[in-house]
């Protein structure tokens, strides 16, 4: 049981693992109690190495605080002791189920910097397989989240169809996790025989098998109860928080930085007549960003058959620029955004003129997402905390950094 304070502790960290009970006096004279509980950082309600401090009256959450850094590994520190090849393997890592997408971002910012001109075989390529992890980490939430509701079963068909994304990403990179296939100046190596082929018919399984998990899932009333206006996310607080992807779209922030800010072949692909589009919702709720997830694969399995037919009627030719022994950067300055699965992911970096960053600060998308929590879930029940934590779609090593 959780050991009683005086009053005077109200509000104080709790000392026990557990939690605490603070007896407070209210102006009507009855004597209430506020636990402080620690919900983490090992815990079967916390998605990895997390902490959530709660202050509880009752099954109502007073007050709640996430507290980070469990898994930091500085690696913006890291960046600076790495040349710009070796630094790919450490971007490649804070999001590991956005792999190829941190890739990009490093290797645009260094192009950027270079004025480098990429192929256009490469830039196509490059935009296929974002695209297809796009995918790859929707499916890992879309099945994750509702094991965390307590159903089992949407994990199941979710893994199957990232077994068949899996297949052609393995198939190129060698990689199923850490892919490291990208490089400064386009791709490691140029497309294996009949790989366009087999991407192709990966899209149309997984196209033709969602509506088996989406019948699941949307329409569920089990689910509706525990996700339908629970942990609603309004605009302004998200614009106030600096949120991003998924979950700000869900609130009504129609913001998308391949349509917005385009970068490799998204102008072509957002443009009018193109398969790009933003998906939005305006509930800003758990089940509105499930719902964005969701529809979020299919716009980028369409996108990603784009990117295979153009690369179709390409002809032969480099996906890769020819790079100096001791590749340095000049000096200056650069800040380079990608539209990361899970929001924004920003490099900006400064170079004197050497073969490493003098400094590499990333912006990472789940940061932002994961530091609204605290405003996000006061007010709401012990009992909803786990379906608004499990719906803000986050990794802590992309947190922690």
């Amino acid at each position: 049981m959780p050991a009683a304070t005086p009053a005077a502790d109200a509000g104080r960290p709790a000392s026990s693992p557990s939690g605490s009970v603070t007896a407070t006096v209210g102006a009507s004279g009855f004597t209430t109690t506020d636990m402080v509980l620690n919900i983490g950082p090992q815990h079967p309600a916390t998605h990895g190495v997390l902490r959530l401090r709660l202050t509880l009256d009752g099954e109502l959450i007073k007050h709640a605080e996430p507290i980070i850094g469990y898994m930091h590994r500085g690696a913006e520190k890291l960046f600076e002791v790495r040349d710009y090849r070796q630094i790919m393997v450490l971007a490649n890592r804070h999001d590991w189920l956005s792999a190829f997408s941190n890739e990009i971002g490093v290797a645009l910012t260094v192009e950027r910097m270079l004025g480098m001109d990429v192929p256009e075989r490469a830039t196509w390529t490059r935009t296929l397989l974002a695209e297809l992890n796009r995918v790859l980490n929707h499916l890992m939430f879309a099945g994750s989240y509702p094991l965390e509701l307590g159903a089992i079963t949407p994990i199941f068909y979710s893994f199957r169809e990232r077994e068949e994304l899996q297949a052609v990403m393995e198939e190129i990179s060698g990689g199923r996790m850490h892919y490291m296939f990208s490089r400064v100046g386009g791709l490691r190596d140029d497309l294996p025989a009949g790989w366009l082929h087999r991407v192709e018919q990966a899209i149309a399984a997984v196209r033709g098998r969602m509506p088996e998990l989406e019948s699941l899932l949307l329409g569920n009333e089990i689910l509706q109860a525990r996700t339908r206006g629970v942990g609603v996310l309004s605009t302004a607080t998200a614009k106030g928080y600096g949120v991003t992807g998924p979950i700000a779209r869900a609130s009504g922030l129609d913001v998308d930085l391949r349509r917005d800010q385009p970068y490799l072949a998204y102008g072509e692909l957002f443009a009018d007549g193109g398969p790009g589009r933003v998906v939005t919702r305006i509930a800003g709720d758990c089940e509105a960003r499930l719902e964005v997830l969701l529809e979020q694969i299919h716009v980028s399995l369409d996108l990603a058959q784009a990117c295979v037919d153009r690369l179709r009627s390409m002809p032969a030719g480099p996906v890769n620029v020819k790079l100096p022994k001791v590749l340095k950067v000049p000096e200056g300055t650069e800040y380079v955004a990608t539209e990361n699965p899970l929001g924004f992911n920003g490099y900006y970096l400064v170079s004197r003129g050497d073969k490493t960053p003098w400094r590499l600060k990333l912006r990472s998308a789940s940061f932002n997402n994961v530091a609204v929590l605290g405003e996000l879930l006061e007010g709401t029940l012990v009992a909803d905390m786990v379906a608004i934590l499990g719906s803000m779609f986050f990794v802590v090593g992309d947190i922690d950094r």
